[in-house]
């Protein structure tokens, strides 16, 4: 089974197209080796994909070219421990993190915050 179907069916990717890309840019490594999106993945086979902000250690399971249900695609890989960790503690670091500043111009009710604050100093 090609790699970028079995990625796509197990949910880490939207796209086919995506995980290609992912994939081809070495995003995607299996048994600690780069490799294409024609490769040919076997159960039992160690995969390290780095996917936004998370990097997953899997042992594949299973077997799927469809996409299914996400408890169905849970089924196809197990995560390491010390992978599951280290997303779980950098979630956590994120949500801790002030909310990140506004871009743009700002809204009414900002504008209406920032001459308050204005008034007041003066």
């Amino acid at each position: 089974m090609r790699i970028d179907k079995w990625l796509w069916a197990a949910r880490f990717f939207k796209t086919r197209s995506l995980a290609q890309q992912a994939i081809a840019s070495g995003r995607v490594k299996a048994n600690d080796e780069r490799i294409k999106p024609s490769y040919d993945l076997k159960v039992g086979d160690v995969l390290s994909v780095r996917s936004g902000e998370s990097d997953w250690k899997l042992t594949v399971r299973a077997l799927s070219d469809r996409r299914g249900p996400s408890v169905q695609a849970r089924l196809l890989f197990d995560e390491s421990e010390s992978s599951r960790k280290e997303r779980e503690r950098r979630a956590d670091l994120r949500r801790a993190e002030p909310a990140a500043a506004r871009k743009g111009r700002p809204t009414k009710k900002d504008r209406r915050q920032l001459e308050e604050w204005q008034g007041q100093e003066e």
